[in-house]
């Protein structure tokens, strides 16, 4: 049988009636339409509310107010009971500031998104285990990503391994080799690694950006010696990118300190696409392994 689709209206009545908690009615709906058609230009037209409802607006304000903090109070029980979950028999390294645990409170209840709520949980737990894990800034971003954000920052780390020099979480984009006497006038230019084809967009790597979870320019590494690794940790893995010449340079995308706390949230297994895409690239500069774990 064919779902009968669901008109926009229908859905904004649906919010209406969640949020105000009565029934939002159109006297003359198609009457209304033609008038708003008539007047894209203006916007004169100012429709009068009816609501079927015998309650005064102060009242249905009040009810609009216990509706919030059910739904609010209904979300950090979500976050709570996830949080248990996640949170392992382990030793805990101390006791969590009551200070951040507010905060936490405040800024997590207005999460009702399931994926984003698993976030937070995760969050606690892992503040839980060891206090001063995630700073309030992290705390800050994470209120305010969106769903689509949090499956960009997914695509990242699954392209993203943690470097044994400073921790931080870092994404291979290219590598060139340095300029000198004896290659000054061959055609070595940089290569680069097809990110799109391992699910991550230039657009997304904006985005990363724009919610300052990457820093906005790409990195240098040292100029490498002859056999000299770079050393990447992944969740399934370890990967190991060899100079097969002196003078080889990585360029690589860094996450900042919010970045790196919040990646510490999901599952950074390494793609595959993005390794193959890694040899491709690299295949002139660097020897690509990775073992397993």
């Amino acid at each position: 049988m064919a779902i009968k689709p669901v008109t926009a209206q229908q859905h904004l009545a649906q919010i209406i009636k969640n949020k105000v908690g009565v029934e939002h009615t159109q006297s003359d709906t198609e009457a209304n339409t033609k008038r708003l058609a008539q007047d894209t230009v203006s916007k004169t037209v100012n429709p009068t509310p009816h609501y079927n409802s015998t309650e005064s607006t102060l009242q249905r304000a009040q009810k609009r107010r216990k509706l919030a903090l059910v739904r609010k109070q209904s979300n950090i029980e979500s976050i709570l009971g996830l949080a248990q979950h996640y949170c392992p028999p382990v030793t805990s390294q101390g006791e969590p500031d009551p200070d951040w645990i507010e905060r936490f409170l405040e800024l997590a209840e207005d999460t009702s998104n399931s994926n984003i709520q698993k976030l937070w949980a995760k969050v606690l737990a892992g503040e839980v285990i060891n206090p001063g894990s995630f700073s309030y800034k992290s705390l800050i971003t994470l209120k305010h990503i969106t769903p689509k954000e949090a499956d960009v920052l997914q695509i990242a780390t699954s392209c993203a391994g943690k470097s044994a020099n400073d921790g931080f979480h870092q994404i291979i984009t290219g590598s060139y080799l340095t300029p000198s006497l004896l290659n000054f006038l061959s055609p070595n230019k940089k290569s680069y690694v097809n990110l799109s084809s391992a699910g991550l967009n230039y657009p997304d790597i904006l985005t990363l950006i724009d919610i300052e979870l990457i820093y906005q320019q790409e990195i240098e590494s040292k100029a490498f010696e002859s056999g000299e690794s770079q050393i990447l940790s992944f969740a399934n893995g370890t990967l190991t990118l060899t100079a097969k010449r002196k003078g080889c340079i990585l360029t690589y995308y860094k996450f900042t300190q919010t970045g790196f706390s919040l990646a510490r949230l999901t599952n950074n297994k390494l793609s595959n696409q993005y390794l193959e895409c890694l040899r491709k690239a690299l295949e002139k500069s660097f020897e690509v392994n990775f073992a397993n774990k």
